[in-house]
């Protein structure tokens, strides 16, 4: 398969393409044909050099994508199907023909939503809900102020 790879740190030009070894999915991992990935700030943090991936992640960036379900590893549980239009927020490995993802990390895509809007949801959708909901506990009726509304988080917030 097809995968971006950052062969040092820098500008969009170091950027490059690579034919490398496809995924397979492990225990408790789904299988994605990837038709989409957004691109975030920490993917350009991470080309720049500035964003090492986590002990163990990918080499390959890209934190989010789309696609559709192409297999599972042993002992997926979610009630998922071959082809089911699905998002991922994964550690790495995005931007590539194909990504490995632990189960818990996939979602179903949302109802009217096609692949490549989605792709840009799953980053943005986490951050928000885990620092207005999980954290703030922000509940109806309340206010609440957003500060730099004009990055992909601080519109979605």
């Amino acid at each position: 398969m097809k995968a971006v790879y950052i062969s040092e740190p820098g500008g969009p030009e170091v950027l490059e393409v690579r034919e490398v070894q496809a995924p397979v999915a492990g225990p408790g991992e789904v299988l994605i044909d990837v038709v989409a990935a957004g691109l975030n700030r920490a993917d350009v943090q991470q080309r720049k050099g500035f964003y090492p991936p986590p002990p163990g992640a990918s080499e390959i960036p890209g934190l989010e994508v789309s696609g559709r379900i192409a297999g599972f590893g042993p002992g997926v549980t979610k009630a998922f199907s071959v082809g089911d239009k699905v998002v991922a927020l994964l550690a790495g490995g995005g931007y590539a023909q194909q990504v490995a993802v632990p189960a818990g990390q996939v979602l179903r895509i949302p109802d009217g939503v096609d692949l490549v809007t989605a792709a840009s949801l799953p980053e943005v959708a986490a951050t928000v809900y885990s620092n207005l909901i999980m954290t703030a506990q922000l509940q109806p009726g309340e206010t609440v102020l957003i500060h730099g509304a004009t990055g992909g988080i601080g519109t979605m917030a």
